[in-house]
């Protein structure tokens, strides 16, 4: 476990015992233990924790195919995890498409303020029309009891299997650039073109997003598979690191969708 936690941020210490503690019961109990929603860098994370395992395997899925936000199954290697197993439930939004429009800052943002946390529910998905969204099984007759109106066009809801998901606008633009520290403020500021300056003043303010988690540190750490939301700008994932320049600076791989 050592090994592992130094891989990884201090702060991520207590999600990795968290997973270590799930890995040991699948592995104890002999059975699959299902995780909530998680995203990429969380993913990462439960990848290396059972990569130490030879008997044990990890399974996730979101709903659809290539899902940003998947639930995950940890098991033995002899376990084969079926699309039901992830206990997703697909809901779609019926609202008066000729008189209001949906944007997915507006539909995540009714979600959590009504008090339905990050980890409860998927990607929310549209095809330019049609707008969906994947929620944790046990949560889906509250959404649908609870929540009329996004921002100010009231709605309702329709299960649809799974099979249904639209196919999702792709708007993720790759872009390399290189940078001299792996800072927050330094990735926001190459990915979103903008100033040094600038992105520390978003930041402070409170309008940057690591993994869907509020930080208001400019020198936050930033790695492989994290999640970067810029209130304004938009979305920024990063890919991975490529190497070092000649100036010693990191090379760094990463996808964008400008707001």
């Amino acid at each position: 476990m050592d090994a592992i936690y130094q891989h990884f941020r201090k702060d991520e210490a207590a999600l990795i015992d968290h997973f270590a503690e799930l890995v040991e019961t699948a592995r104890t109990e002999y059975r699959a233990v299902l995780t909530d929603f998680t995203d990429p860098r969380q993913r990462l994370i439960a990848d290396s924790l059972i990569s130490a395992h030879d008997d044990m395997k990890l399974m996730h899925f979101g709903g659809y195919l290539h899902a940003e936000r998947q639930r995950l199954i940890f098991a033995p290697d002899y376990y084969e995890a079926q699309p039901g197993d992830f206990d997703i439930r697909m809901l779609q939004i019926i609202y008066p498409e000729k008189f209001a429009e949906m944007h997915h800052s507006t539909i995540q943002g009714t979600l959590l303020n009504a008090g339905l946390d990050r980890d409860v529910f998927g990607d929310i998905i549209t095809d330019g029309q049609t707008w969906q969204f994947f929620v944790a099984a046990h949560m889906e007759d509250w959404v649908m009891s609870n929540i009329t109106k996004i921002g100010r066009v009231g709605v309702h809801f329709t299960d649809y299997p799974l099979d249904q998901a639209v196919t999702p606008e792709n708007d993720w633009e790759p872009i390399d650039f290189s940078i001299s520290a792996l800072r927050l403020d330094t990735v926001v500021a190459h990915g979103f073109n903008m100033s040094l300056q600038r992105a520390k003043v978003l930041i402070q303010s409170g309008k940057v997003r690591l993994n869907f988690g509020e930080t208001e540190a400019p020198d936050a750490e930033v790695a492989t598979s994290d999640i970067i939301s810029v209130r304004g700008f938009g979305r920024l994932r990063l890919d991975g690191i490529l190497g070092e320049t000649k100036k010693g600076k990191l090379r760094v791989s990463a996808a964008v969708i400008h707001k």
